[in-house]
């Protein structure tokens, strides 16, 4: 095992992170920005070494700052968390090459999954069912082509990167006129899949050691979204019998095979609401946000077994081992305004009291007297919650989220709140569309900024995107 890691993230994941290392018997480094040098992973943590300015670009970005960090602390291994350079292939390998244990799946795993269009092809050459899709566009000409053969409504998703960012549903050819007005597709490589509109987003937990074992800690359900970003999670999913939980575990496996994978990751599907198929969408090759969930329902430590199989450990379980226990709720209480087109809302935290009592966790970076910074992502904290059943669940974060009070700045508490006393949420009848057909408020879109503006809001969100997570 480890004697000391790096962690370099920041926020509540690094926190996260901390707690694993010293349950194992491990020091740790937190890496900080000067905007964060009084944050929480910094005072948690053994060592601290400050990386940069706030600019992330100049610090949680840059490599080689964070390498720099890793030899002046003598770490011998670095956890990447979720977000930043987690899904990074050529910082995995600079790592690796230096000596140092990355924390994670293979940099040319990550450099296969991460590259949508490759991705695909070896999905499709190991069986998984794929909607239909089309190659990257060369230009703006071939487009209204190569969308009409994949069939409309169509989404429009870029190559590289993740998180719900940059992706457009087009309806019909002067949508996509539209929306080719503001993307450069010669500069940013994009491409089409056929959009189910009334799908369920279905993710699958894996875990695989570096001898070839590899199993799958259940489903959970990402369906509750904002414009493709998630907002609350659970585990496991209503829309899932036996059989189907069955068959989307056994091609979750299937994936990650096909790309040798190893650690800890999670394979994405869309599940056609009319007809109960299930649809590759992606791997994320790291922890994921909602990660807690599955470790609520079935009692595995995700982050110490993503740190024990990196040391080289045999999973030493199988999937007989894996069961399914109660329903777990998370939600992801942002530091937005949610009234106000969900406007970050960064400022000093004055009044912090978090939810506790039975069943309940909180996941969070932040205390009364530290700041919610304007730089990076507007995550604050998770509320976790475990019920015997999904009504049970229910109930208590309903519970939590009364108790929960952070003053100083707003959060997107209240939005959860009628989430969950919304009639179809708790029967279970969800989709994609739920927040858009139900609480519609919450999905206006903004008013149309200028053409100049969005070219380089869509610019620097790609150049960005090792930031976002979903």
């Amino acid at each position: 095992m480890f004697k000391r890691l790096l962690i370099a993230n920041r926020g509540e994941i690094a926190v996260r992170i901390i707690r694993a290392c010293q349950e194992l018997g491990i020091e740790t480094v937190a890496v900080y920005s000067e905007a964060d040098k009084n944050a929480m992973h910094v005072q948690l943590a053994d060592l601290s070494y400050c990386i940069g300015p706030a600019d992330a670009t100049q610090s949680y970005l840059n490599m080689e700052a964070i390498l720099t960090a890793a030899a002046a602390t003598k770490a011998e291994a670095i956890h990447p968390g979720y977000g930043f350079l987690s899904e990074n292939a050529d910082f995995a390998e600079k790592v690796t090459d230096s000596g140092l244990v990355w924390v994670g799946p293979l940099a040319e795993t990550i450099r296969q999954v991460g590259d949508k269009d490759v991705a695909r092809e070896a999905m499709l050459a190991a069986g998984l069912p794929m909607t239909k899709g089309s190659k990257p566009l060369k230009n703006n000409e071939e487009a209204p082509i190569l969308a009409e053969e994949v069939g409309y409504p169509v989404i429009i998703k870029p190559v590289s990167g993740g998180g719900g960012k940059s992706m457009f549903v087009i309806n019909n050819e002067n949508e996509l006129l539209n929306t080719l007005q503001i993307i450069d597709v010669t500069k940013v490589p994009f491409y089409f899949e056929h959009y189910i509109a009334q799908s369920r987003h279905i993710e699958v937990q894996i875990m695989a050691d570096n001898y070839g074992n590899i199993i799958h800690l259940g489903e959970r359900e990402c369906s509750v979204q904002r414009r493709n970003q998630k907002i609350l999670e659970e585990s496991p999913s209503t829309a899932l019998t036996k059989d189907m939980r069955e068959r989307i575990g056994a091609l979750a496996i299937k994936a990650a095979k096909s790309v040798h994978y190893t650690n800890v990751g999670t394979v994405e599907f869309l599940m056609d609401v009319k007809t109960g198929e299930f649809f590759f969408m992606e791997i994320n090759p790291r922890i994921q946000v909602e990660h807690a969930i599955t470790e609520a329902v079935t009692g595995v430590d995700l982050v110490r077994r993503q740190i024990r199989i990196a040391a080289g450990e045999p999973l030493n379980k199988d999937q007989n081992d894996i069961k399914i226990v109660g329903h777990a709720i998370e939600c992801r209480i942002n530091a937005e305004d949610p009234d106000n087109n969900f406007i970050p809302s960064p400022g000093m935290i004055d009044f912090y009291h978090e939810p506790g009592g039975p069943r309940v966790r909180v996941d969070s970076g932040v205390s009364a007297g530290l700041a919610v910074e304007p730089y990076y992502d507007s995550l604050i904290a998770k509320v976790v919650v475990h019920g015997r059943t999904r009504g049970d669940a229910i109930k208590i974060m309903q519970r939590a989220l009364n108790e929960f009070r952070i003053d100083g700045v707003k959060t997107t508490t209240e939005l959860h709140k009628r989430i969950l006393a919304d009639t179809c949420f708790c029967t279970g009848n969800i989709d994609t569309q739920f927040i858009k057909k139900r609480l519609p408020v919450y999905e206006q879109t903004p008013p149309k900024p200028k053409l100049k503006d969005t070219q380089k809001e869509l610019a620097n969100n790609l150049q960005k995107l090792e930031q976002y997570y979903i």
